[in-house]
């Protein structure tokens, strides 16, 4: 298969982890006799402090003629701590999900044996726990039209949806949740909101096309307390861009690191793959954020070409590394934590070796050469 892929490695640990990516792509893609041309871009503050834009024109374009994007991370301090900024790396994002309609976010939430004590739930909790967040991206009060007084002491966002924006969206959860335990949850603020009653209409509406799947409304604050007391109870969670942003933060923490958790953005035209964490400047340059995430964004990628035997050998090599525990600083628990740039060259290695790696004694703490 040919495929072009536009590059973003972004702020931050976003070059690190995004470099692991592209080990573990080059590895499925020997295996696998895939053929990718891989194009990179400057995008967030490195590009607002090169171009004077988080996302040139040039970079968008590249976007646009590719078949997927996948990005590191954006953000630097010195943008966050001054309001006043006319030009922000958050802009390039908002602009990239706009130009190529990203219209929903997938964000897959999981729990590994090997993590349980690294979340902050009780272990009881963290039994089968595998959802799926759908978040609309296009819409909603971040798109919505913005006013500040001159006098700076009023402001407002305007929060706008149309039923075209909501069924697309759903359409997708609803596949989804027939594919999977074919159970829908709607998070919405339908008592107070007329964009969230409009959410529940469609919704309702779609739902008739669906018979066998059971579908749930949540208000947005007790979803956010269901989340932490009884995660296993959900399969699907639809909701629009707020609403999302929050809910599945506040789910990532189910695993006990950001570091695990991919996303996909889906589109019209193309799709764009990142880990959902944050740039992390202090660990810059460190070498010891965690690129499983990245890695299982590239995994959410291969998924998305429909490449479906590939994305499981890839989830083997996370799979493989945590039982192993070659695992980054945020989830080394007994052993000793490998660096991130370990932890890409193993499970790169793992997928070369066709998953047949094995461990003598403890030598991975000394060479990546004693793996035998």
């Amino acid at each position: 298969m040919k495929k072009k892929i536009t590059i973003l490695p972004g702020d931050g640990i976003g070059p690190e982890v995004v470099n692991q990516g592209l080990k573990v792509i080059e590895a499925i893609n020997d295996l696998y006799d895939h053929h990718f041309e891989l194009i990179q871009a400057d995008f967030g503050a490195v590009s607002i402090d090169k171009h004077g834009s988080p996302f040139t024109d040039e970079a968008l374009s590249e976007c646009l003629s590719s078949d997927a994007i996948f990005l590191g991370a954006i953000g630097d301090p010195k943008y966050d701590n001054d309001p006043n900024l006319p030009v922000r790396p958050e802009q390039g994002l908002l602009k990239l999900r706009k130009s190529l309609e990203l219209f929903s976010n997938i964000r897959p939430i999981s729990t590994y044996d090997l993590l349980t004590d690294v979340s902050p739930l009780k272990n009881s909790l963290l039994k089968d726990v595998d959802f799926v967040i759908y978040r609309e991206l296009t819409g909603g009060i971040y798109f919505g039209e913005k006013h500040i007084s001159t006098d700076r002491t009023y402001a407002s966002d305007l929060c706008e949806y149309t039923d075209k924006e909501i069924s697309r969206i759903t359409y997708q959860a609803f596949e989804a949740a027939m594919s999977r335990r074919k159970k829908l949850t709607l998070v919405d603020k339908a008592n107070v909101l007329e964009t969230s009653r409009l959410w529940r209409r469609v919704v309702q509406d779609i739902s008739v096309e669906y018979p066998e799947v059971v579908v749930d409304y949540l208000f947005v604050d007790n979803a956010a307390m269901q989340v932490v007391l009884n995660p296993g109870q959900f399969d699907v969670i639809l909701t629009e861009n707020m609403f999302g942003d929050i809910i599945s933060d506040l789910a990532s923490v189910i695993t006990g690191s950001l570091g695990m958790l991919p996303s996909a953005s889906i589109g019209k035209k193309t799709a764009l793959f990142e880990p959902i964490h944050g740039s992390y400047p202090q660990a810059q340059g460190l070498d010891i954020a965690n690129p499983m995430a990245a890695i299982l964004s590239v995994a959410m990628m291969y998924e998305h070409f429909g490449l479906l035997q590939e994305a499981e050998m890839i989830k083997e090599g996370i799979k493989w590394a945590l039982d192993n525990q070659i695992v980054t600083q945020d989830l080394s628990i007994t052993k000793e934590a490998s660096s991130c740039s370990k932890v890409g060259d193993v499970i790169a290695w793992f997928i070369e070796e066709e998953g047949e790696l094995k461990i003598k004694n403890d030598s991975t703490k000394i060479s990546l050469n004693c793996i035998i």
